[in-house]
């Protein structure tokens, strides 16, 4: 089927924006384009074709999506009722521009991106051309692998739009693939797509500083039977903070600033003194990765003033 342009006048009278089946085409089959094509098969919308360049692209494409072609953009562009492009931030604005300058994208098209950083401005040539534009962002981490999509169903999605019939339409996509749908103002996309940033990527980066320290303090012998201690993951040292590092995790989420415990929280200079001295040993810049985020913390805390002076560098 073809969908027709919607307008105000129709979400005023009650018109249902979110049509029952559209035709799909993605650019491109990456982690986060091939998980969201699955998704909306699985909601009865029909993935015609991909675009695919990289060889772990395309096998993502004919594995997840097996119904689709491998098409190039420029067809995808011609053919799509709803056009995702579900490419890295950085080359989404050149992407936009292409499409425009070769006008191949119809008037009334449903346009979304994925893109964190950016609203639907970016998207503004095909705006200017008669597209809609969406901005569709599953605040999620992709692996390629097929947990990704079951993990959408627990996915927030922040959705930005030109007007109210966009966001419903936004929020009618989101639900169908089983995410919970978020309003995400313009103005406020790179605060949003910071947060998510601070809260994600750099968790990977502690919680595997934390793994470097720990196999260093387990290396040697260890009880009888177990795991030697080795640099791959899934070892003793993961398997050690995982509860760890898991309870804390839902602590923050479910109680806030009580969640915050240990020798920062308490105020233990002392203890932190020798914590820097230890992490130094092993690599410096762990070290300095702690006393960062020891001093957040104790501000956050409003600890001791004397551990803050230490944190500072200023004793």
């Amino acid at each position: 089927m073809t969908s027709r342009s919607v307008t105000s006048d129709d979400a005023a009278s009650g018109f249902d924006p979110a049509p029952a089946r559209l035709t799909v085409g993605i650019v491109s089959a990456g982690r986060v384009g091939s998980a969201l094509g699955v998704a909306l098969e699985r909601a009865g919308h029909v993935v015609f074709g991909v675009a695919a360049i990289s060889d772990a692209s395309k096998h993502r494409a004919r594995t997840r999506l097996p119904e689709s072609r491998i098409l190039p953009v420029e067809e995808i562009a011609t053919r799509s009722e709803l056009l995702l492009l579900a490419v890295p931030d950085t080359e989404l604005a050149g992407l936009v521009r292409g499409l425009a300058g070769a006008k191949v994208v119809r008037p009334g098209t449903l346009v979304a991106h994925t893109s964190g950083a950016n609203g639907v401005g970016v998207l503004a040539p095909l705006a200017e051309q008669g597209a809609l534009p969406l901005a569709i962002h599953p605040a999620m981490t992709f692996t390629g692998h097929d947990e990704d999509v079951s993990r959408l169903g627990n996915a927030c999605f922040g959705v930005t739009a030109a007007d109210e019939v966009g966001y419903a339409i936004a929020q009618s996509l989101v639900i169908e693939m089983g995410g919970e749908p978020v309003r995400v103002s313009e103005g406020d996309r790179a605060l949003y797509h910071a947060a998510l940033a601070h809260g994600s990527n750099h968790l990977v980066t502690l919680i595997l500083d934390a793994v470097e320290a720990l196999r260093e303090a387990l290396s040697g012998p260890g009880l009888l039977g177990q795991q030697t201690v080795d640099d791959q993951p899934g070892g003793l040292a993961e398997r050690l903070l995982a509860p760890l590092a898991s309870a804390a995790l839902d602590n923050a989420l479910r109680r806030g600033q009580s969640a915050l415990t240990g020798p920062v929280a308490r105020g233990d200079a002392d203890a932190v003194a020798a914590h820097l001295a230890a992490l130094e040993a092993v690599d410096p810049r762990i070290a300095a990765g702690y006393r960062a985020m020891s001093l957040r913390s104790a501000e956050r805390a409003d600890t001791n003033p004397a551990l803050i002076e230490l944190l500072e560098g200023r004793r």
